[in-house]
């Protein structure tokens, strides 16, 4: 049963970012078919952070009308606007509509929006519903969260997406003392194994799979002998109860008297929850993406914005070891403040790292030497390690505090997002800060 659990919550976790993470690895397949181009990712980013009034409205909901929102009926349905999306996607990517006398990607882009507030609306719904399931469970939600990630990487790894070979295009001689002949190469994507539209219904079963294992965890009895006959959205009143009666007392007359709560515990974690907006702010600003032909924002995760300069083949499939972390604190929890910090500071230097890499880019130190191809692959892994694992713990504790600091645990994530996006679009979009070579034709003295 607890297995069962475990893997349903794992599941659940999954449908969290799948879908724009998804499309973002979708790109380089997209772009070419699109009257937009490499504009597209710039569009795309733009309409991500507007999908933030999702969770700004769940989380207004949650401080000025306390209850009135049903939390369960919300994540159904979101969970089915992101099914129906990614499904439309599938039939509707390429449709393109005439505004103001120009082809747009009418269609593509609303779906997009949708999409984008499904995912970020889930940041401040889906969080707190785990606050019904014991603790355990909550670190597995994260694993589902980082499998988010890693599941389109690997179904796009198949499928072969950006996949480049240099191509002979054409050779001229030139006339001089030594009479040298100059080649001309030219990047050229191969096709992919399996079509963008496939991908996309790929992408609608994986949110299919989250609804199926969200009615199964909501229905499922994983709280003990007296609620085991209950679903968990029936349990609510009770939960209110129980969490009203926190925190009073009987005096030895009888009569109630209510605790109040400690200044230093409040203020611990409300750093906490500070904390994981910071960590989010250093992660989404890098989820920007660049290309020699233009540059682009990122969906949700400072680096991920440079990771095309940082190191292109290995920064598509970084997030890969997201998972691993989860599992270390599934097995490791440490809550030490201590240790949240040293790891917080390593992590903040591995990002450092990988910034100047990326503003050095298309040359940056040791690139004809093989250690920094070693050394920026394991800047990587670390950056991702360990700031991925201060964020699980910050979650596991605030899980502690009950229904409402999870709440704001997500809102104050999707406001770091919010903000690494607006610090890193004009650097990368506008002023073009970071740039990056030719995959074929990048020489670096």
């Amino acid at each position: 049963m607890s297995l069962l659990t475990h893997l349903l919550a794992c599941l659940f976790g999954m449908g969290s970012w799948v879908a724009i993470n998804g499309l973002w690895v979708e790109l380089p397949l997209i772009v070419p078919q699109i009257p937009e181009g490499w504009y597209l990712p710039s569009y795309l980013s733009i309409l991500i952070q507007m999908a933030n009034v999702g969770p700004l409205f769940v989380t207004l909901m949650h401080h000025f009308r306390p209850g009135a929102l049903n939390e369960t009926a919300v994540i159904y349905v979101i969970i089915g606007l992101g099914t129906a999306a990614s499904c439309l996607l599938g039939f509707f990517w390429k449709e393109t509509v005439v505004v103001a006398g120009v082809s747009r990607s009418v269609a593509l882009l609303v779906l997009t929006f949708f999409l984008a507030t499904v995912d970020c609306t889930s940041s401040v719904t889906f969080l707190p519903f785990m606050m019904r399931l014991k603790p355990q469970y909550l670190t597995t939600y994260y694993i589902g969260e980082g499998v988010s990630g890693l599941l389109p990487a690997l179904v796009a790894l198949i499928q072969g997406v950006g996949v480049v070979h240099c191509l002979n295009s054409t050779q001229s001689l030139t006339h001089s003392l030594n009479g040298s002949v100059t080649f001309d190469l030219q990047a050229q994507y191969q096709p992919a194994n399996f079509s963008p539209e496939e991908f996309f219904f790929f992408l609608s079963a994986m949110m299919l799979v989250c609804l199926v294992a969200f009615l199964l965890l909501n229905y499922h009895p994983v709280r003990g002998p007296s609620a085991s006959h209950r679903p968990l959205h029936k349990r609510r009143e009770r939960g209110i109860e129980q969490k009203q009666e926190v925190g009073r007392a009987e005096d030895d007359d009888g009569s109630v008297r209510t605790r109040e709560p400690e200044a230093p515990k409040q203020f611990w974690h409300r750093s906490l929850q500070l904390d994981a907006g910071v960590l989010h702010l250093c992660d989404s600003g890098l989820d920007q993406r660049s290309d020699q032909r233009g540059a682009s924002l990122g969906a949700v995760l400072l680096l991920p914005a440079v990771r095309e300069q940082g190191v292109p083949p290995v920064s598509h499939h970084g997030r890969r070891v997201q998972p691993l972390a989860c599992f270390i604190a599934l097995f490791l929890p440490i809550r030490s403040l201590l240790m949240m910090a040293a790891l917080t500071v390593v992590g903040t230097g591995a990002g450092a790292y990988i910034m100047g890499t990326a503003a050095l880019s298309p040359c940056p130190l040791l690139v004809n030497d093989t250690s920094g191809g070693v050394i920026i692959v394991l800047v990587w892994i670390l950056f991702i390690l360990t700031l991925s694992y201060v964020k699980v713990i910050i979650g596991v504790i605030l899980r502690d505090e009950g229904h409402s600091a999870l709440v704001w645990c997500g809102a104050v994530v999707q406001l770091g997002s919010l903000l690494g996006a607006v610090t890193m679009f004009p650097l990368v979009s506008v002023f073009s800060f970071f740039s990056s070579g030719d995959p074929c034709n990048t020489k670096c003295p």
